[in-house]
C-alpha cells in the first residue's frame, strides 16, 4: 500500500508539472525511480494511466478518473503532514503527564501553572498515581518517578536527591517523649504508608554506616494518601517517616521536628522520564526544560546537614 501511495504521488505531481522528471525532482528521487514507480502501478492496476513522449503527458481516461478520486486524499494527507510537521515547532496541543500520588502535587503545580500561563495552547493532562504503568499503551508524553533509578527503556534525568525523615510535631513530642534509637520508634504511634498498588504497607528506612535497610514498623495510622499523612503528622497525632519533598517547609518554619538524623536515608531520587528528544513536539521539550529548569536541585526540597541539625535542636530546646 505504501508503495502504491507514492506511486500515486508521482503520477499526480508529474501531471501537476507536466514532466515525470520534474516529478521525480520535486519528490527527490531519481527519474528512473519515478519511471518505475509509475509503470509498477500501472502493472498492479492493469491500465496506463498516461500516455508518455520524450517531451509530452496526457492522461488517459483511466489516468483521469484516478487523478480526480486520488487528488482530495492527496490534498488532506498533505495538510495532515503539515500540521504533524509544524507540531514539532509549536507549543500547542495535548501534553500527557504522569507522577507519583505520593508528595508530589505541590512540586508539580507550580511547574504546570508556569507552563499554561507561557503556552496557553497546550493542554495538559495530568494522572498522578504511584503504580508505574505502560508508558507507551498510556501514551505518557512526560513522566515523573521517585526512586533508586531510572526506568529500562526510557531516557531519564535525576533532578533531585530525595530525603526520607523521620519527624514529628512538638506537640507529639511533648506528649510521646523524643526517641532517640531506632528501637525506642516501636513504642511510639508511628504512620505508615499504604501502597495504591498491592495495598501493602511500606517499611521505612534507615542508614546503618554505608547501607540503607528497612524495617517493618507497628502502624498506628495508615493511609495511602501522602497529603493526609502529612496532616496527620502536622497535627501531632503521630510520627512519621516523610520525603523531604513535602515536609521540608515544616521543618524549616519549625512546625516539624527532624529525629534520628544519623539514621537518615537519602538514597532515593526524583526523575524525570521522556522518550527521545530528536522526535519530541515542541510543547514536550518545553515541559521538559522548565521542570529541570525549576526543580532540578532545587534547595527548597532538599534540606542541608547544617539545617537539618539546628532544626533538631530548636525542636529540643522548645520541649525544654
Amino acid at each position: 500500500m505504501s508503495n502504491h501511495l507514492r506511486a500515486i504521488a508521482t503520477f499526480a505531481k508529474a501531471v501537476e508539472l507536466g514532466s515525470l522528471r520534474r516529478a521525480a525532482t520535486a519528490q527527490g528521487v531519481s527519474p528512473q525511480a519515478a519511471s518505475q514507480a509509475l509503470a509498477q502501478l500501472e502493472a498492479d492496476l492493469g491500465v496506463r494511466l498516461l500516455h508518455r513522449t520524450t517531451r509530452h503527458l496526457a492522461l488517459t481516461d483511466e489516468g483521469q478518473q484516478l487523478l480526480e478520486a486520488a487528488q482530495p486524499a492527496l490534498a488532506s494527507l498533505e495538510r495532515a503532514l503539515t500540521r504533524a510537521r509544524s507540531a514539532k515547532d509549536e507549543a500547542s496541543g495535548p501534553l500527557r503527564i504522569v507522577g507519583p500520588q505520593s508528595a508530589f502535587a505541590s512540586l508539580l503545580w507550580p511547574v504546570v501553572n508556569e507552563f499554561c500561563q507561557r503556552h496557553p495552547d497546550v493542554l495538559p493532562d495530568v494522572q498522578l498515581d504511584d503504580r508505574i504503568g505502560n508508558w507507551v499503551q498510556d501514551r505518557v508524553d512526560v513522566g515523573f518517578r521517585m526512586g533508586v533509578s531510572p526506568q529500562e527503556g526510557l531516557v531519564a534525568r535525576r533532578l533531585l536527591g530525595v530525603q526520607i525523615v523521620v519527624c514529628a510535631a512538638p506537640s507529639y513530642l511533648a506528649r510521646h517523649g523524643v526517641p532517640t534509637t531506632l528501637d525506642e520508634l516501636a513504642t511510639h504511634r508511628c504512620s505508615l504508608f499504604r501502597y495504591h498498588g498491592t495495598g501493602r504497607l511500606l517499611p521505612w528506612f534507615f542508614r546503618l554506616g554505608d547501607e540503607i535497610v528497612t524495617r517493618d514498623m507497628p502502624p498506628s495510622f495508615t493511609t495511602n494518601d501522602a497529603e493526609v499523612e502529612l496532616q496527620a503528622t502536622l497535627s501531632g497525632q503521630v510520627l512519621a517517616q516523610l520525603a523531604t519533598l513535602s515536609c521540608a517547609e515544616h521543618i524549616r518554619a519549625g512546625r516539624l521536628v527532624p529525629l534520628l538524623l544519623d539514621h537518615m536515608a537519602d538514597h532515593m531520587g526524583l526523575f524525570i522520564y521522556y522518550g527521545s528528544r530528536n522526535a519530541q513536539p515542541s510543547r514536550v521539550r518545553a515541559f521538559i526544560d522548565l521542570a529541570v529548569e525549576r526543580l532540578g536541585n532545587n534547595p527548597a526540597y532538599v534540606l542541608s546537614a547544617k539545617e537539618l541539625a539546628a532544626a533538631h535542636s530548636r525542636g529540643l530546646k522548645a520541649l525544654g
